[in-house]
């Protein structure tokens, strides 16, 4: 891994990350990441990123599947899917440091078009691979940007854009694939997903949503399964947990609020279904939350 990145990247979290670690840059969509010490378990559905670790150690759960990973490691979630992340190696004398770009639809569909990619498998929706000396290289450039703002508007979009052609067409090129081919399995089932994450809260039925993919029933099943690892039910459950989750830590939103402001209509099945997804009741999953660290990327 590029050592001056590193340098780049550990001077700007250490002057501009926020109490969970996040030190958000002024490019839309590229943020580093710090900690101090091994996190807690943090449950997400991840939007499509690409995690390049530089310090430290980071482990990452999905269905049944886990990654563990280090520096000069990237991980790439090239779908919206459930996870469960932990730092495992940090601490203050040798913090974990990351640097992660959200994956720009636009941008990938554009240079899919280009190259004149016309299929794609669904492909891996989690993977970890070394990082490409390409991949460091540009993200390195992305940085020096810092130091210079006059120049971010008149070189943030190509080199944007030249980080996801060396993803594209690198390790991680299947899954990004996927999901800039406009017709794919991938794409077709994140439409059924961004109507999930908008109307989480409604009663939404797989047929509408098997409609909105513009695919059979049976088909509908298989590729959503495929893409995130659950049934659309499940993605939706897990979906109104988490936000639930994030209400009651961050907000202080009672149980019940958040139980039925996430679509729930009986508190005793919220505590139920919350307690077998995190392995505590709400209110003591709360209280053991207060003051550990939250760091996510």
């Amino acid at each position: 891994m590029n050592s001056t990145l590193l340098e780049c990247v550990c001077r700007f979290a250490d002057a501009n990350a926020d109490k969970y670690g996040v030190a958000r840059t002024p490019i839309p969509g590229l943020f580093a990441m710090r900690a101090t010490a091994p996190s807690e378990m943090q449950y997400a559905i991840s939007k499509p990123l690409v995690a390049l670790v530089l310090q430290g150690a980071k482990r990452v759960t999905m269905g049944s599947t886990t990654f563990d990973f280090g520096a000069g490691d990237s991980l790439l979630i090239a779908a919206d899917v459930p996870n469960v992340s932990q730092i495992t190696r940090a601490n203050a004398g040798v913090p974990y440091y990351s640097l992660v770009l959200d994956i720009d639809l636009a941008v990938t569909q554009s240079l899919v078009m280009d190259i004149g990619i016309a299929q794609a498998d669904t492909g891996v929706p989690i993977r970890v691979d070394p990082t490409e000396a390409e991949v460091a290289d540009t993200a390195l450039r992305l940085m020096r940007l810092l130091d210079r703002p006059a120049s971010i508007p008149v070189l943030q979009n190509q080199l944007i854009r030249e980080m996801h052609f060396w993803l594209l067409t690198g390790r991680h090129g299947a899954g990004i694939r996927a999901l800039g081919v406009t017709d794919s399995h991938a794409s077709r089932i994140g439409r059924s997903v961004a109507l999930i994450r908008s109307a989480y809260a409604e009663t939404l039925t797989v047929e509408q949503l098997a409609e909105v993919a513009g695919m059979s029933l049976s088909s509908f099943h298989h590729h959503f399964r495929v893409v995130t690892s659950l049934s659309p039910l499940q993605f939706q459950k897990q979906l109104r947990l988490i936000e639930a989750r994030r209400m009651m830590i961050s907000e202080g939103a009672p149980i019940s609020n958040a139980a039925y402001s996430v679509g729930y209509e009986s508190v005793p099945q919220f505590t139920r279904e919350y307690g077998r997804m995190f392995g505590a009741s709400p209110a003591r999953d709360v209280r053991d939350s207060f003051g550990k660290s939250q760091v996510a990327a």
